[in-house]
């Protein structure tokens, strides 16, 4: 990847965002760590930092546009042009219909996927002025058949026609847009089966991730699944 290595990481919490942070500082990427709460990112910053990178803990809201554009501003005055965008907010509020608030179909909207929107806008420009970047957004099982958190599905269908719509527009100006599937429970690190059940691993997600960034345009992939060896399909 030529392209300058910073990247800005939203949804960064003790699983896979740490893990995404974690693999892409490890390839000499500067990262801006974007989550709600300051302590966790605070701390994962000061790791990168410690070991010889670059690394600015960022508190934002993604739903909330001011928020993003200052996280933006700020990832550029102290680490530079952004050339990878790695949204991974969500939230699953609600239980149902009837166990579902207006206000939680909302928030898992605004985070999941007007967030994206926001984040893909905000830092669009610094890719497309260099000819190249990349975007990966992480989606979920939710993505692509309905299921019990019907706020959360909804935002995730969305996501899905919203990175389509990202790859039509600007993989022909060079910017690489593919969207993950999560199909499976996210585990910690290491542990491939919990309770009897498969589990994904968080730091080999992250190889996944790692590689959609280094793909050769000649061969970019708009959607990928992962799940963990012995999880059912459909089911």
């Amino acid at each position: 990847m030529s392209l300058n290595r910073v990247a800005l990481i939203t949804g960064v919490g003790p699983g896979l965002g740490a893990s995404l942070a974690r693999r892409f500082a490890r390839e000499g990427c500067a990262v801006g760590l974007v989550a709600r709460h300051l302590t966790f990112i605070e701390e994962l910053a000061g790791e990168f930092v410690s070991a010889g990178g670059k690394s600015i803990a960022l508190v934002a809201d993604v739903s909330r546009p001011a928020e993003v554009k200052d996280a933006v501003q700020r990832t550029r005055a102290e680490l530079g042009p952004i050339s990878l965008l790695l949204h991974n907010a969500s939230s699953s509020a609600g239980d149902g219909l009837l166990g579902t608030t207006v206000e939680d179909f909302e928030k898992s909207w605004r985070i999941a996927t007007f967030g994206a929107f926001v984040c893909a806008q905000e830092t669009a420009s610094d890719m497309i002025a260099a000819g190249e970047g990349v975007m990966l957004f992480t989606g979920a099982t939710s993505s692509v058949r309905g299921g019990g958190w019907l706020a959360f599905s909804s935002a995730k269908f969305a996501l899905r026609g919203l990175v389509q719509s990202l790859a039509r527009e600007l993989w022909p100006q060079g910017v690489h847009v593919a969207h993950v599937v999560v199909d499976g429970i996210i585990g910690p690190a290491g542990g491939a089966i919990i309770a009897g059940e498969p589990k994904l691993d968080p730091d080999h997600m992250a190889e996944a991730y790692w590689h959609l960034a280094e793909q050769h345009p000649t061969a970019w992939t708009l959607e990928l699944d992962l799940r963990p060896a012995g999880e059912k399909f459909f089911e």
